[in-house]
């Protein structure tokens, strides 16, 4: 469904990403999607697909430069080099920026696990973002200036996530109510990556598919984007 493609970040380096785009084309609204630790893989391909059947210019910028994990050491690594503020404020702010450029008036920032942290961060470091879903990942809350935060914020947060413990969202949710940050917070009685339909293959008993929860955060989304991109 989708192409890969290349684009600018604000500082000039190339970058690519996989684009799919719907039906009516470049002046649908955006979404930049943000991969989870293993890389630009079918799975995250296949998110980008279901935001253009439902209307949406989706673009996921290649973060690990055509490297994906299959395993959770190589993910591990792979994150661990990853430059957080250099990915959020270049790479994601670069594909959001690319995709108004080309057509879209509005444009959102949308990520899960590793991609959700990036998101948050998107949100403070990325002023062109109209809208922001965060997927059960969250930064170090030190790098969140929440007073940055002018998007609507949507969040979808697992009870039982052992690598974002559900504590600490309480606690950037305080930041957010200080900043006055217009913002939604949705919690499941769920392990991590619930909304992804390969997390059991990974034989990881951290992770686990919940269909039906999953089918709610999505139905959140859907209005959520339809409300404040469309």
């Amino acid at each position: 469904m989708g192409n890969m493609i290349s684009y600018k970040r604000p500082d000039g380096q190339a970058v690519s990403g996989y684009l799919a785009e719907p039906a009516k084309g470049a002046a649908a609204p955006g979404m930049v999607v943000i991969q989870e630790w293993l890389g630009l893989n079918d799975q995250i391909k296949g998110v980008a697909d279901k935001l253009a059947a439902a209307g949406y210019r989706a673009l996921v910028p290649d973060l690990y430069r055509g490297k994906v994990a299959l395993a959770a050491n190589e993910a591990e690594h792979l994150m661990t080099n990853l430059n957080f503020g250099d990915a959020a404020g270049q790479d994601v702010r670069g594909a959001v920026q690319h995709l108004k450029a080309s057509g879209s008036t509005k444009v959102g920032v949308t990520g899960f696990c590793m991609g959700g942290a990036l998101t948050v961060l998107s949100a403070v470091n990325v002023p062109e973002a109209d809208a922001c879903v965060v997927w059960y990942g969250y930064p170090p809350l030190e790098y969140v200036d929440a007073s940055k935060i002018k998007a609507p914020l949507m969040g979808h947060w697992a009870t039982e996530d052992v690598p974002f413990p559900i504590a600490k969202v309480g606690e950037l949710e305080k930041m957010l109510r200080g900043a006055k940050v217009n913002f939604e917070f949705y919690r499941y009685n769920a392990k991590h990556a619930f909304a992804n339909e390969t997390a059991d293959s990974k034989n990881l008993p951290m992770l686990k598919y919940d269909p039906a929860a999953a089918e709610i955060a999505w139905g959140r989304t859907m209005e959520f984007l339809g409300k404040h991109l469309k």
